[in-house]
């Protein structure tokens, strides 16, 4: 047997063996079959005998779960009916005993009403509900009374936090001094920065000038009073929500407008702001009228910058997550004081005008203007857009009155006919007051730049320009009418010599001269020597004429008669007394142009006389009684002449010396 014979014959034997391997394992396979199919049957039986327990276990247990949940549910009854006494009886002792308590006892009161309101198919859900909502209504009531309370009776001192607050409540203390109570003008004052703050309770900021004005208010910080004592904030913040959760706005808001207006209002009156009518500032005098004003000047700045920024921040602590109705507070708790405080700017605006007035009126735009940005912030809400409005109508009334006042002072300028007379031709009253109102006026540029531009986009620079040509146009227009009435021209020449000296003088000395320019000053001394000069021509030229003789050689004296010399030095003396006597009583001023004047007369009237002296003197000095006719040597002349326009009281003066 080959090797291919013994394989094949290995080959069949595997598989005859693996045949009978697959064979029992068949039989062993169906043999499983039948007993598992026995042991369904087994089952099957077994879970149709035990099906009827289960069935019962089943509703045992959910029985006894639902036991279970009946008896919670009434657990949780008998808490909710146990809870309504408790919050009953804390709403019934009220909240001024413990407050913190009493707001729980009206939130479990809330919550006890969803419960019912949830469960209705309960039979005492409708007289439970009924019950907790008739306590809820009382509560609101009492917090109600509560909130105003609070706001009029606590103290604001340090000691009343030494005793527990909750017994403060209860006691009422209205003896002590509350927040709601006026603010004391002493503790606004002291708030104020140091540079600002009155030397006494009335205030003294009439007093200073624009200059000193300006400079107090640079770098100055304001420290705003507290007007609430810490601990009340969260008590009266837990109030107003409370009461705003259950419906209350309108109280709380009635509440605290009475309450806060009233603080605000005295608080201002304390401190000296007036209700004055425009008939009542008529009848003021003047001096008293700008005292007020300028104290007015001084509240506006304490109202806005101390007092209502303090109240702004009671409002936003007590309403905080409330800002709609913050804000409607804080507008209706301080209208009122907003209304007194400006209606004494009202009345000043619509008062009768006049020049003296122009610079209180700059004074108070300005002040206007100074807090306006700030006000704005503090009133910035929809329901604050009334008093926005206020304050920005009253800053453009005084703008327009103003600018009104302008007008009139340029007319008043020119058409003045003041009775006033100037007997030695001096600088007239007029003049001066005028001129100081113009540098006063300069002293406020950048507040008049601004004030234009509250009516028209134009250049400011080139506006002021414009009224103050105008302004010292008119003066000199008037001052033309006034040198008429003069009967001697000389003395008109030196009045409006000395007048249009004085505002060049003074112009070149101030802001305007910027303003005017050069060409104006140089114009201006143009028409000072103009005045001068014909001053001279007509005081000395008559006289100058006795100095001189017809005929002659104008170097001997031939053909010239003693008489005719006699004559011409009495005429002289004659004239140049006269000239002394009237001349030495007027009036140059400015000692820089007398001094002038005086050395431009020597020098026409000193040479003609020593010439003319030297030439005839000695045809009088060979004769009789010479000193009859040669009165005067040169040198008494100088010293004459330096005596001239120093005024009558000088005059005076040196005659007593």
């Amino acid at each position: 047997m080959g090797f291919n014979d013994l394989t094949m014959e290995t080959l069949r034997d595997r598989a005859e063996t693996l045949k009978d391997c697959l064979a029992r394992s068949q039989i062993i396979t169906d043999s499983m079959t039948n007993i598992l199919g026995s042991f369904d049957l087994r089952l099957s039986a077994l879970e149709t005998a035990m099906r009827p327990t289960q069935i019962k276990t089943h509703s045992m247990r959910q029985a006894h779960g639902n036991i279970d949940k009946t008896l919670k549910f009434a657990d949780a009854v008998l808490v909710q009916f146990e809870l309504v006494k408790q919050a009953e009886a804390e709403i019934m002792r009220g909240p001024h005993e413990d407050l913190e308590s009493y707001l729980e006892a009206v939130n479990q009161l809330k919550k006890i009403v969803r419960f019912f309101s949830t469960n209705k198919n309960l039979k005492s859900s409708i007289g439970v509900i009924t019950h907790s909502t008739t306590l809820l209504q009382k509560a609101s009531l009492m917090l109600e009374e509560e909130f105003r309370q609070l706001l009029h009776a606590c103290r604001s001192d340090s000691d009343i936090f030494r005793l527990n607050f909750r017994t403060v409540l209860v006691n009422k203390l209205c003896v002590c001094l509350c927040f709601s109570k006026p603010v004391e003008p002493d503790r606004l004052l002291d708030c104020l920065p140091a540079s600002l703050r009155p030397s006494t309770a009335n205030g003294d900021a009439g007093k200073k000038t624009h200059a000193d004005h300006n400079k107090d208010l640079e770098d100055v910080v304001y420290r705003p009073p507290t007007l609430v004592p810490a601990k009340v904030v969260p008590l009266l913040h837990d109030l107003a929500q409370q009461m705003l959760q259950t419906g209350q706005q309108q109280q709380v808001f009635i509440i605290y407008r009475e309450a806060r207006s009233a603080c605000m209002e005295g608080s201002l009156k304390k401190l000296g702001v007036e209700k004055l009518s425009k008939d009542d500032v008529q009848k003021m005098q003047w001096e008293a009228l700008e005292a007020k004003i300028g104290n007015w000047i001084h509240f506006v700045r304490i109202a806005v910058k101390l007092l209502f920024a303090a109240e702004r921040k009671v409002s936003d602590q007590i309403f905080e997550g409330m800002e709609s109705f913050m804000d409607q507070c804080f507008a209706e708790g301080t209208a009122s004081a907003v209304s007194l405080l400006l209606s004494f700017g009202e009345a000043i605006a619509k008062s009768k005008r006049s020049p003296e007035k122009l610079f209180v009126l700059l004074d108070m735009y300005e002040i206007m203007k100074e807090v306006q940005p700030e006000f704005n912030t503090l009133y910035a809400s929809i329901s604050a857009a009334e008093l926005r409005e206020s304050v920005s109508a009253l800053t453009l009334r005084l703008a327009e009155t103003a600018q009104e006042t302008f007008v009139d002072f340029e007319e008043a300028v020119e058409k003045d006919a003041t009775k006033t007379a100037v007997l030695d031709g001096t600088v007239h009253p007029l003049t001066s007051y005028v001129i100081n109102y113009v540098k006063f006026l300069f002293d406020y540029q950048s507040t008049l730049k601004q004030l234009f531009l509250e009516f028209e986009a134009i250049d400011p620079d080139a506006q002021l320009a414009k009224i103050t040509t105008r302004i010292m146009q008119a003066l000199q227009n008037n001052l033309d009418g006034k040198s008429k009435n003069y009967k001697d021209q000389a003395l008109t020449q030196l009045f409006m010599m000395n007048n249009i000296h004085y505002i060049v003088r003074s112009v070149r000395r101030s802001d305007a001269k910027d303003m005017l320019g050069d060409d104006w000053v140089q114009i201006h001394r143009r028409v000072v020597q103009q005045h001068a000069n014909q001053y001279k021509r007509i005081s000395w030229s008559k006289i100058l004429q006795c100095l001189t003789v017809a005929g002659g050689d104008g170097i001997s004296t031939a053909g010239v008669s003693r008489g005719t010399v006699k004559e011409k030095f009495k005429t002289f003396n004659t004239q140049f007394e006269e000239l002394h006597q009237r001349q030495s009583t007027w009036t140059v001023p400015d000692s820089e142009l007398r001094e002038s004047l005086r050395l431009a007369v020597a020098e026409v009237l000193l040479p003609a006389y020593r010439s003319f002296k030297t030439r005839f003197g000695p045809m009088i000095e060979g004769g009789k009684n010479p000193s009859k006719y040669i009165r005067f040597q040169p040198e008494d002349l100088e010293r004459m002449l330096a005596e001239f326009f120093e005024g009558k009281q000088a005059q005076e003066q040196k005659r007593l010396i």
